[in-house]
This record gives C-alpha cells, sequence and structure tokens, in this order.
C-alpha cells in the first residue's frame, strides 16, 4: 500500500504543475471575492476530476480486473516502468521546447460575469481526455490488485494532489492579507516565465521515481549488485 501512496503522490503533485488550473486560480485569485471564487473553482476541478478519473476505474478499469481479477506482479512493475518512462519522455519533450513555451503568454480566462464553478468544470473536462498522467495513475491502482475501497482513497489522494497549488493559495488568501495579492501576483508572474522548466523537473522527480519502482521490481529476482539492490530498495518502500 505504501509502494500505492508513492505513486500517487509522486504522479499527482507532477499532475499538480499543470498550468491549465495554475493560471485561472492565479487570476480568480486576483479579482473580486478571491476567496470564495477561488474555493468554488477548486471544489469543481477535483469533483470533476474525481468522477472521470471515477467513471474509468468502476467501468472499464472493472470490467478488465473481471478478466484479469489478480495482476501478476510482472504486471504491475511492467505498468510503473511504462508509466514512468512516458513521465519522463514528457518531461524532456517540456524541457527542449522550453523556451519558446515559455514566450507564449498563458491566456487569461474570461472570469468575469462566469461562475466560478462552471469555469472549473469546463476547464477539467477539457483537459481531462489528454490527463495521460492520471491515467497512469489509475492503471497502477487498477494493476495493483487492491480492493474497490483502496482504490477509490487512492484515487482520492491524487485528486487531492492534484489541487494542492489550488489549496495554497486559499491558504494564503486567509493568512497573508494585504500582502496576498503582491505574493499570488509573483507567482503568476513566475509561473509565465518558468512553468515549462518547473513542470519538466517535477515530472522529472516523479518519472524517475516510477520508473526506479518498476525497474527494482522488475530485477528483484535477479542475483549480484543489482538484485540486492533492488531487493532493498523494495524493501524500504513498503517499510
Amino acid at each position: 500500500m505504501l509502494r500505492l501512496i508513492g505513486i500517487m503522490l509522486s504522479i499527482g503533485l507532477a499532475d499538480s504543475a499543470n498550468p491549465s488550473t495554475i493560471a485561472p486560480g492565479l487570476y480568480l485569485a486576483s479579482g473580486p471575492r478571491p476567496r470564495t471564487r477561488l474555493l468554488q473553482f477548486t471544489l469543481a476541478v477535483i469533483a470533476t476530476y474525481l468522477a472521470g478519473g471515477a467513471v474509468i476505474l468502476l467501468g472499464p478499469g472493472q470490467a478488465l480486473l473481471a478478466i484479469a481479477p489478480r495482476p501478476g506482479h510482472t504486471v504491475r512493475y511492467i505498468v510503473e516502468l511504462v508509466a514512468g518512462i512516458l513521465m519522463l519522455i514528457l518531461a524532456g519533450v517540456l524541457w527542449r521546447r522550453r523556451q519558446g513555451l515559455a514566450r507564449r503568454r498563458l491566456p487569461a480566462p474570461r472570469t468575469e460575469g462566469t461562475s466560478s464553478a462552471l469555469l472549473g468544470v469546463t476547464i477539467t473536462l477539457i483537459e481531462l481526455p489528454t490527463a495521460f498522467p492520471y491515467f497512469a495513475a489509475i492503471a497502477a491502482v487498477l494493476a495493483s490488485g487492491a480492493g474497490l475501497g483502496r482504490q477509490v482513497l487512492l484515487l482520492v489522494l491524487y485528486d487531492v494532489c492534484f489541487v494542492l497549488p489550488l489549496l495554497l493559495m486559499i491558504v494564503t488568501l486567509a493568512v497573508a492579507g494585504e500582502q496576498a495579492g503582491r505574493i499570488l501576483a509573483s507567482a503568476r508572474d513566475l509561473l509565465q516565465r518558468y512553468w515549462p522548466a518547473l513542470l519538466a523537473g517535477v515530472l522529472l522527480l516523479a518519472g524517475g521515481f516510477v520508473t526506479l519502482l518498476g525497474v527494482t521490481g522488475l530485477a528483484s529476482g535477479w542475483h549480484g549488485v543489482v538484485g540486492r539492490f533492488s531487493r532493498r530498495f523494495r524493501h524500504l518502500v513498503h517499510h
């Protein structure tokens, strides 16, 4: 279970560095009624993301489990390995294109006269079909063979990680008082300049961790130095 929690935390935190949700959140935080509107936006994002994940988990996912109810260890490790490699590839693409992406201005969402909750639902529904890190996390949950209750809890953990930057904005508005606007405006400027490099770095760390989980799982039965390292690493992760 600890291994799965580590996977959800690593991929979820990597996925949270998403300009599609952070940028609208920063604009809402600098507008009228910032705490209320940002809270509505955050709840809408997490509810929509969770609903979309639950549909996959409880629909096609459970159908697959009915065919193969107990995925073997090798299948789980391969899923982890593939998910980690995909994240590393995405990190490399973002890093290579970071300068061109940073020069593109992040679009300011039309928040005036628009429901913050509706904005959150709309953005999340648009993003969900291309949420490949989320799909990788769901695949890892399904391959784990955990019970349905644990699968749903792991999905909730992932989604909380996904909206963590929005939650931090809400906390900043609550505790920073008059300084909150200046702090969040600076964060918006930094996001505009460095979001590709930031996202690439987070994906690199998370992808490296998940890849290492898959590799050490596959190599844990080997002899020699690689096998010993893999078994020790797996023991550390599990305990």
